[in-house]
Formats: C-alpha cells, sequence, structure tokens
C-alpha cells in the first residue's frame, strides 16, 4: 500500500506538459463562445491575453486543424477561411503531428451548428498575425485584414468589441510592417467616429493609440496634438490602452516643452504598463523618454533604475548622457551623442537629447562659479569647449539672468567675478548658526532638569511598604490565635 500511495503522489506532482498551439487555440474557442453566451466580456479578454505569446507557436498546419475542427464538415465560412491557407500536402505530416491532432480532436462528425461570428473573427486574427511574420504574405494579410474589418463593421455586434480591437492593432502592425502605415490614416479615422457613435468604447480607445502612433511614426506632433484635443479617450479602456495613450501623451508634450506634463504622463505609463517581463519593450522604451525628461527638467535619474535587469543594456547610451550632463562636461555629452546618434534617431529621442546641451552648459557654470571667485572668459570657454569667447559671455549672462549663478561680467577685463554670492560663511551664518546651537543648548538643559529626582525617594517608599507588610503579619498572627473577631476587622479588611 505504501508503494502505491508514493507511486499516487508523484503522479499528482508531476507537473503537466504545456498545452499545444492547437488544444490552446480549442480552449479559447470556448472562452470566446462562453463570452457571448453569458455576456462576460472577461471571458474574452482571458482568451486574447494569450495572444503574445500563441502568436509565435503559429504555422500552417496549426491554423488548418484548428479551423476543421472548430466548423462543421460542409460550411461555406470554413471553406473560406481555408482558402486563405496553403493546402494541405498528402501524408506529410509527421506521426509525431497525427498523435498531437488525435489527443486534442473532438467528434468533428458531432458537431453541425455553425460557430458564433466572434470566433469567425478570433481564427481570422491568428491568422492575421501569422501571416504579418513573414514579407511573403503582407499582401495576404492586407487583403484579410480588409475583409475583416468589413465584416466586423457590418455584422456590429458589442460582444465582439474586444476582439475587434485587437483586429485594429493587427492591421496597423500590418501597415507599419509594410512601410505603408501612412496609407491606413483614413482607414482609422473613419473607423474612430463610427467607434464613437456605436459608443464602442474598447475600439476607439486602439483606434486613438493606432492613429497617435502613426502621426507620431512621420513627427506630425500638430496633428497628434489636435487629435487628443479634439477626442476624449474612453475611461472605461483597459490599462494596456492607457499606458500607451500616456505614452504618446508623454512624447508629445515632451517635443512641446511642457516637461512637466511629459514626466506626469510617462509615469501613469509606467504605472499601468504590464510588468517587465511581459511586455520589455515598451517597458524599455518608456523609460527611455523618461530618462531624457528627467534631465530635461533639471533632476537626476535614481542610479538603481539602470541596475534593472531588463533596463541595464537597454539604457547604457543613456547613462552616458547622465553622467555628461552630472559632471557638466560638454566634451563627453558630444561624444557620447555622436558615438549613440544611430541609437538615439532609432528610438526617437535624438531631437530632446539636443537640447540637454544647454542643461551641460549651465551645469559646468555653475561649478565652475562655486570653484572660482574670478575666471576669464577664455578660461570658460577653454573648459567648456566653447566656440568664442563671444559666446562664453552670452552663456554666462543668460545664466546670471536666469538665477543658476550668483556673480557679474567685467566687460572691461574679460572676467566674471562669483565672490559677490552669499553661499559663502560670514555675520549671517554666523547668526543662524549661534541661534540654531542656543536653541539645542536650551533643550538640552531642559531634558536635564525633567530627568531629576529627589534624593533617597525611592527608600521612604521602600519604608512604608515594609510597615504595611508587618502590620499585616501581626494582624494575621491575632486572627490565628483569636484575639479578633469579624466585627473588629471592619468592612475593609
Amino acid at each position: 500500500m505504501p508503494a502505491d500511495v508514493d507511486m499516487k503522489k508523484d503522479e499528482e506532482e508531476k507537473p503537466k506538459p504545456p498545452p499545444t498551439p492547437l488544444q490552446e487555440i480549442k480552449a479559447n474557442v470556448g472562452l470566446i463562445e462562453r463570452a457571448v453566451s453569458s455576456i462576460e466580456p472577461r471571458f474574452a479578454h482571458r482568451a486574447l491575453r494569450t495572444m503574445a505569446a500563441l502568436r509565435k507557436r503559429l504555422d500552417d498546419t496549426v491554423l488548418r486543424n484548428a479551423v476543421e475542427d472548430v466548423y462543421p464538415k460542409e460550411s461555406l465560412a470554413k471553406e473560406s477561411l481555408l482558402s486563405w491557407l496553403p493546402a494541405a500536402s498528402s501524408q506529410a505530416t509527421t506521426t509525431t503531428e497525427a498523435m498531437e491532432v488525435d489527443a486534442t480532436k473532438t467528434d468533428a462528425s458531432a458537431q453541425t451548428a455553425e460557430p458564433i461570428p466572434e470566433v469567425d473573427i478570433y481564427l481570422r486574427l491568428l491568422m492575421m498575425h501569422f501571416f504579418t511574420a513573414t514579407s511573403e504574405t503582407h499582401r495576404k494579410a492586407l487583403e484579410l485584414g480588409h475583409q475583416t474589418v468589413e465584416k466586423m463593421q457590418a455584422l456590429n455586434r458589442r460582444s465582439m468589441d474586444p476582439i475587434a480591437a485587437k483586429v485594429w492593432y493587427a492591421l496597423e502592425r500590418t501597415y507599419e510592417v509594410a512601410a505603408e502605415l501612412a496609407d491606413a490614416r483614413p482607414l482609422f479615422l473613419a473607423a474612430q467616429r463610427t467607434a464613437a457613435l456605436r459608443r464602442d468604447d474598447e475600439t476607439q480607445a486602439s483606434l486613438i493609440n493606432r492613429l497617435l502612433r502613426s502621426y507620431l511614426q512621420y513627427s506630425l506632433y500638430d496633428q497628434a496634438d489636435k487629435l487628443i484635443s479634439k477626442t476624449t479617450f474612453p475611461a472605461t479602456a483597459g490599462n494596456p490602452q492607457f499606458a500607451r495613450y500616456h505614452y504618446y501623451l508623454g512624447r508629445i508634450k515632451a517635443v512641446q516643452l511642457n516637461y512637466s506634463d511629459a514626466h506626469a504622463n510617462l509615469q501613469q505609463a509606467i504605472r499601468r504598463a504590464p510588468t517587465a517581463k511581459l511586455a520589455p519593450g515598451f517597458y524599455q522604451a518608456v523609460h527611455k523618454l523618461f530618462v531624457v525628461v528627467e534631465l530635461l527638467m533639471g533632476d537626476i535619474p535614481d542610479r538603481s533604475l539602470f541596475r534593472h535587469p531588463v533596463l541595464e543594456k537597454a539604457l547604457t547610451a543613456y547613462f552616458e548622457i547622465v553622467k555628461a550632463v552630472r559632471t557638466g562636461s560638454l566634451s563627453q555629452f558630444q561624444t557620447t551623442l555622436a558615438k549613440h546618434a544611430s541609437q538615439f534617431e532609432a528610438d526617437k529621442t535624438i531631437t530632446l537629447i539636443v537640447r540637454l546641451r544647454q542643461n551641460v552648459i549651465k551645469t559646468g557654470i555653475r561649478r565652475l562659479s562655486l570653484s572660482y571667485s574670478r575666471i576669464s572668459l577664455r578660461d570658460i570657454c577653454v573648459k567648456l569647449h566653447l566656440d568664442s569667447e563671444e559666446d562664453a559671455e552670452y552663456i554666462v549672462g543668460k545664466a546670471i539672468r536666469d538665477g543658476v549663478i550668483e556673480g557679474r561680467i567685467v566687460h572691461s577685463q574679460g572676467w566674471m567675478e562669483c565672490g559677490s554670492q552669499k553661499s559663502g560663511y560670514g555675520p549671517e551664518v554666523a547668526d543662524v548658526f549661534s541661534r540654531r546651537i542656543g536653541y539645542c543648548l536650551e533643550l538640552h538643559n531642559q531634558s536635564v532638569k525633567a530627568m531629576r529626582f529627589p534624593l533617597n525617594a525611592h527608600r521612604k517608599e521602600l519604608a512604608a511598604a515594609e510597615g504595611a507588610r508587618e502590620r499585616e503579619k501581626e494582624l494575621a498572627k491575632e486572627i490565628q490565635e483569636g484575639e479578633l473577631d469579624e466585627e473588629d476587622m471592619g468592612d475593609g479588611f
């Protein structure tokens, strides 16, 4: 018996193998049907959450088997879907594939009803992702996407809204991979107006993000800002859509020199985004822009941010920019900018990083003003690697006017004096220190007085306690000898 129990425990503790793509697709189909029948969109969202991992495991055999298992034998919709897939070669399936199909296949002969339209759109969505993965089938993905969109808009079912949002994303991704994203803009604008009229919040949120990405891809920041001002992002949208929306808002506000709003939007994008392991690309993109915006605001990002396992390699170039800004080294900044210019252009942050040149110069001037009481403009020009003394004079004058440093420029002598600044020691500082020291001494004296007690006060308490114990002993002895009765003891004893 113990051996049988141990074997059963081993079988229970043994982890189950992960589901095959075909099993996962059929499980998702069941969830979508359950979502429609129970009017609970959460089941459809649960099925769509597996899309990112599932689309990497798709092939034509899996898709063909899924279509054949879901649809009955004689179905026009089935023939329409199979026409997009390449024809299956006779006797080409291996023994492993046959075993997989046999293990997951339901009794197709018993299935007589057509699946609901949401299942048909879901299978088309899988096929769109599969066709987008290779450049040879981009045209087929676009044709299938347009046909799917027309079918969705004709059906106009609210239970299809979660899947419709994913279809628009897949169509936008197809256009972007084909470098034809600008051509899809009129289609997205018309669909956004239709979704707003139909109160389709999920599709509307997805389309607003698609349009913002299209505008920012071609640096059309004014048009993106007009779209934001003319539309209202649905409050019922999911966190992933909100994270993308806040990221695009942060990019627009940063270009418009509104760094405080950009910083707030990027923080919201980081909070609403999925974890770094689930969406590393988006997590890195947001933090790249976040670091640059913090530098433009005059702050230095936390060093622990650059040690994050997901961000450490992606933020290497940005960490060098941070070091150049912190030290005020213009030469190091220019070298880093030239070295990583291609990466900054790919990240679309180079225009913002170029603006950091003024911050680097201000930091360098501040360090010089703290180190020297008087320094010539020529030395400033050499130390900060400026082009001429006129540039140095203009930059120093602007820094004095903005309150970055305290000093004055002596034109006749050609130097900058910083001795008039009040940050050194003097009578005012001595008065402040004397007041603080006096307060601390008074606090110490009051604390010592509060801790003083009368000498030998504890001995009186000990003597009183000893007397009470002696009286109790005498009373107990008299009671035992019978000299006291209950009336003599009184009420309180």
